[in-house]
């Protein structure tokens, strides 16, 4: 029998959260409002809310549901992020709208701010907005950072996300996009140096012990990596222990329905590609069914195909199921 074809789903194992997209997709709004007034876990609550807002932003669901509850904090909080992606999205196209819908988007976080002031949801929006201010023009995109090493860049924004939510996952991850963007020639030495300083502080069981494993794929997209099983980019000394720390130091202390499956899905490309056979595999069984296009499309002909990446998947799983079935050894 052929190994079992992984699927993508953005919910991934939150089967409240899929039950709901489903809805919200289909204009249906109440059961979004239930789902999110009932998330207690500031963690959760920025997960959820930046999924359902992604399903949101293609349609006027929203719209329907402010006629209805005009001054709902959820749907405040929602209808920013919701403004945020929208903003995101015209600025990756180029869009003619992109000013306007920036300054819309910071309005709306700035509102939501003060409608749910102790939410990192609207702190988070902001963050990601300064991706879209490229030649740092606003002052609070390049205020000094805490460290020597670091790069000037919104620290008070991370701050102000990082005081409700300490180590929110999806904060840090839009100031290691803002890094990416530093001055030319220096963007992976300000990523690497910014990952590096936001695991080392990060208790047992945060999601930042995973940021480095973004940080080196970076790098290897950018070196215009391809397939290539055996690269010594994977298998090197310190790729290795960046695979083994995301693993005892989150994954080991992780409660499994607060794992993302991009962080799943990282832990397990770098364990399989530092040829931890038999670790990797206990990741793979914690992403069954699922997985995600990136990293593994990174490693194809194809970047960017799902496809591919769900090949590379499979194989890469087969792979570590037969060195568990050979007894023990992780290198061939």
């Amino acid at each position: 029998m052929p190994p079992a074809r992984p699927v993508y789903h953005p919910a991934g194992h939150d089967a409240a959260l899929r039950a709901v997209l489903e809805d919200l997709r289909a204009g249906r709004w109440v059961s979004t409002r239930t789902l999110l007034a009932e998330t207690a876990d500031w963690g959760v609550w920025t997960q959820r809310t930046q999924i359902l807002a992604t399903a949101a932003a293609g349609s006027d669901v929203l719209l329907a549901w402010r006629a209805e509850e005009p001054y709902s904090v959820v749907l405040t909080v929602l209808h920013a992020r919701v403004a945020v992606e929208r903003a995101l999205r015209a600025h990756r196209s180029g869009h003619q709208r992109t000013a306007e819908l920036w300054r819309e988007a910071a309005e709306a976080c700035r509102h939501a701010s003060h409608a749910s002031p102790e939410d990192p949801v609207p702190w988070i929006g902001l963050l990601a907005l300064a991706q879209l201010d490229e030649g740092r023009h606003w002052a609070e995109h390049r205020l000094p950072a805490p460290e020597p090493m670091l790069f000037d860049g919104p620290w008070q924004l991370l701050a102000q996300a990082d005081k409700r939510d300490p180590g929110n996952r999806e904060a840090y991850h839009r100031m290691l996009q803002f890094a990416y963007q530093h001055r030319p020639g220096a963007s992976m030495t300000a990523a690497v140096n910014f990952v590096q300083w936001a695991a080392s502080s990060a208790p047992a069981g945060s999601a930042l012990h995973v940021l480095p494993l973004y940080a080196r794929v970076e790098r290897y997209r950018r070196e215009g990596g391809h397939e290539r099983a055996l690269d010594l980019h994977w298998i090197s000394e310190e790729a290795t222990r960046g695979a083994v720390h995301a693993l005892r130091l989150w994954f080991d202390h992780s409660a499994p329905d607060t794992r993302s499956l991009l962080d799943l899905g990282h832990l397990a490309h770098a364990l399989w590609g530092a040829h931890q056979f038999h670790d990797a595999l206990r990741v793979f069984d914690a992403l069954d069914p699922y997985f995600t296009v990136i990293p593994w499309s990174y490693r194809t002909t194809s970047p960017g195909s799902s496809e591919a990446a769900a090949d590379l998947f499979v194989q890469a799983r087969s792979r570590c199921r037969a060195a568990v079935g050979r007894g023990g050894r992780d290198r061939p």
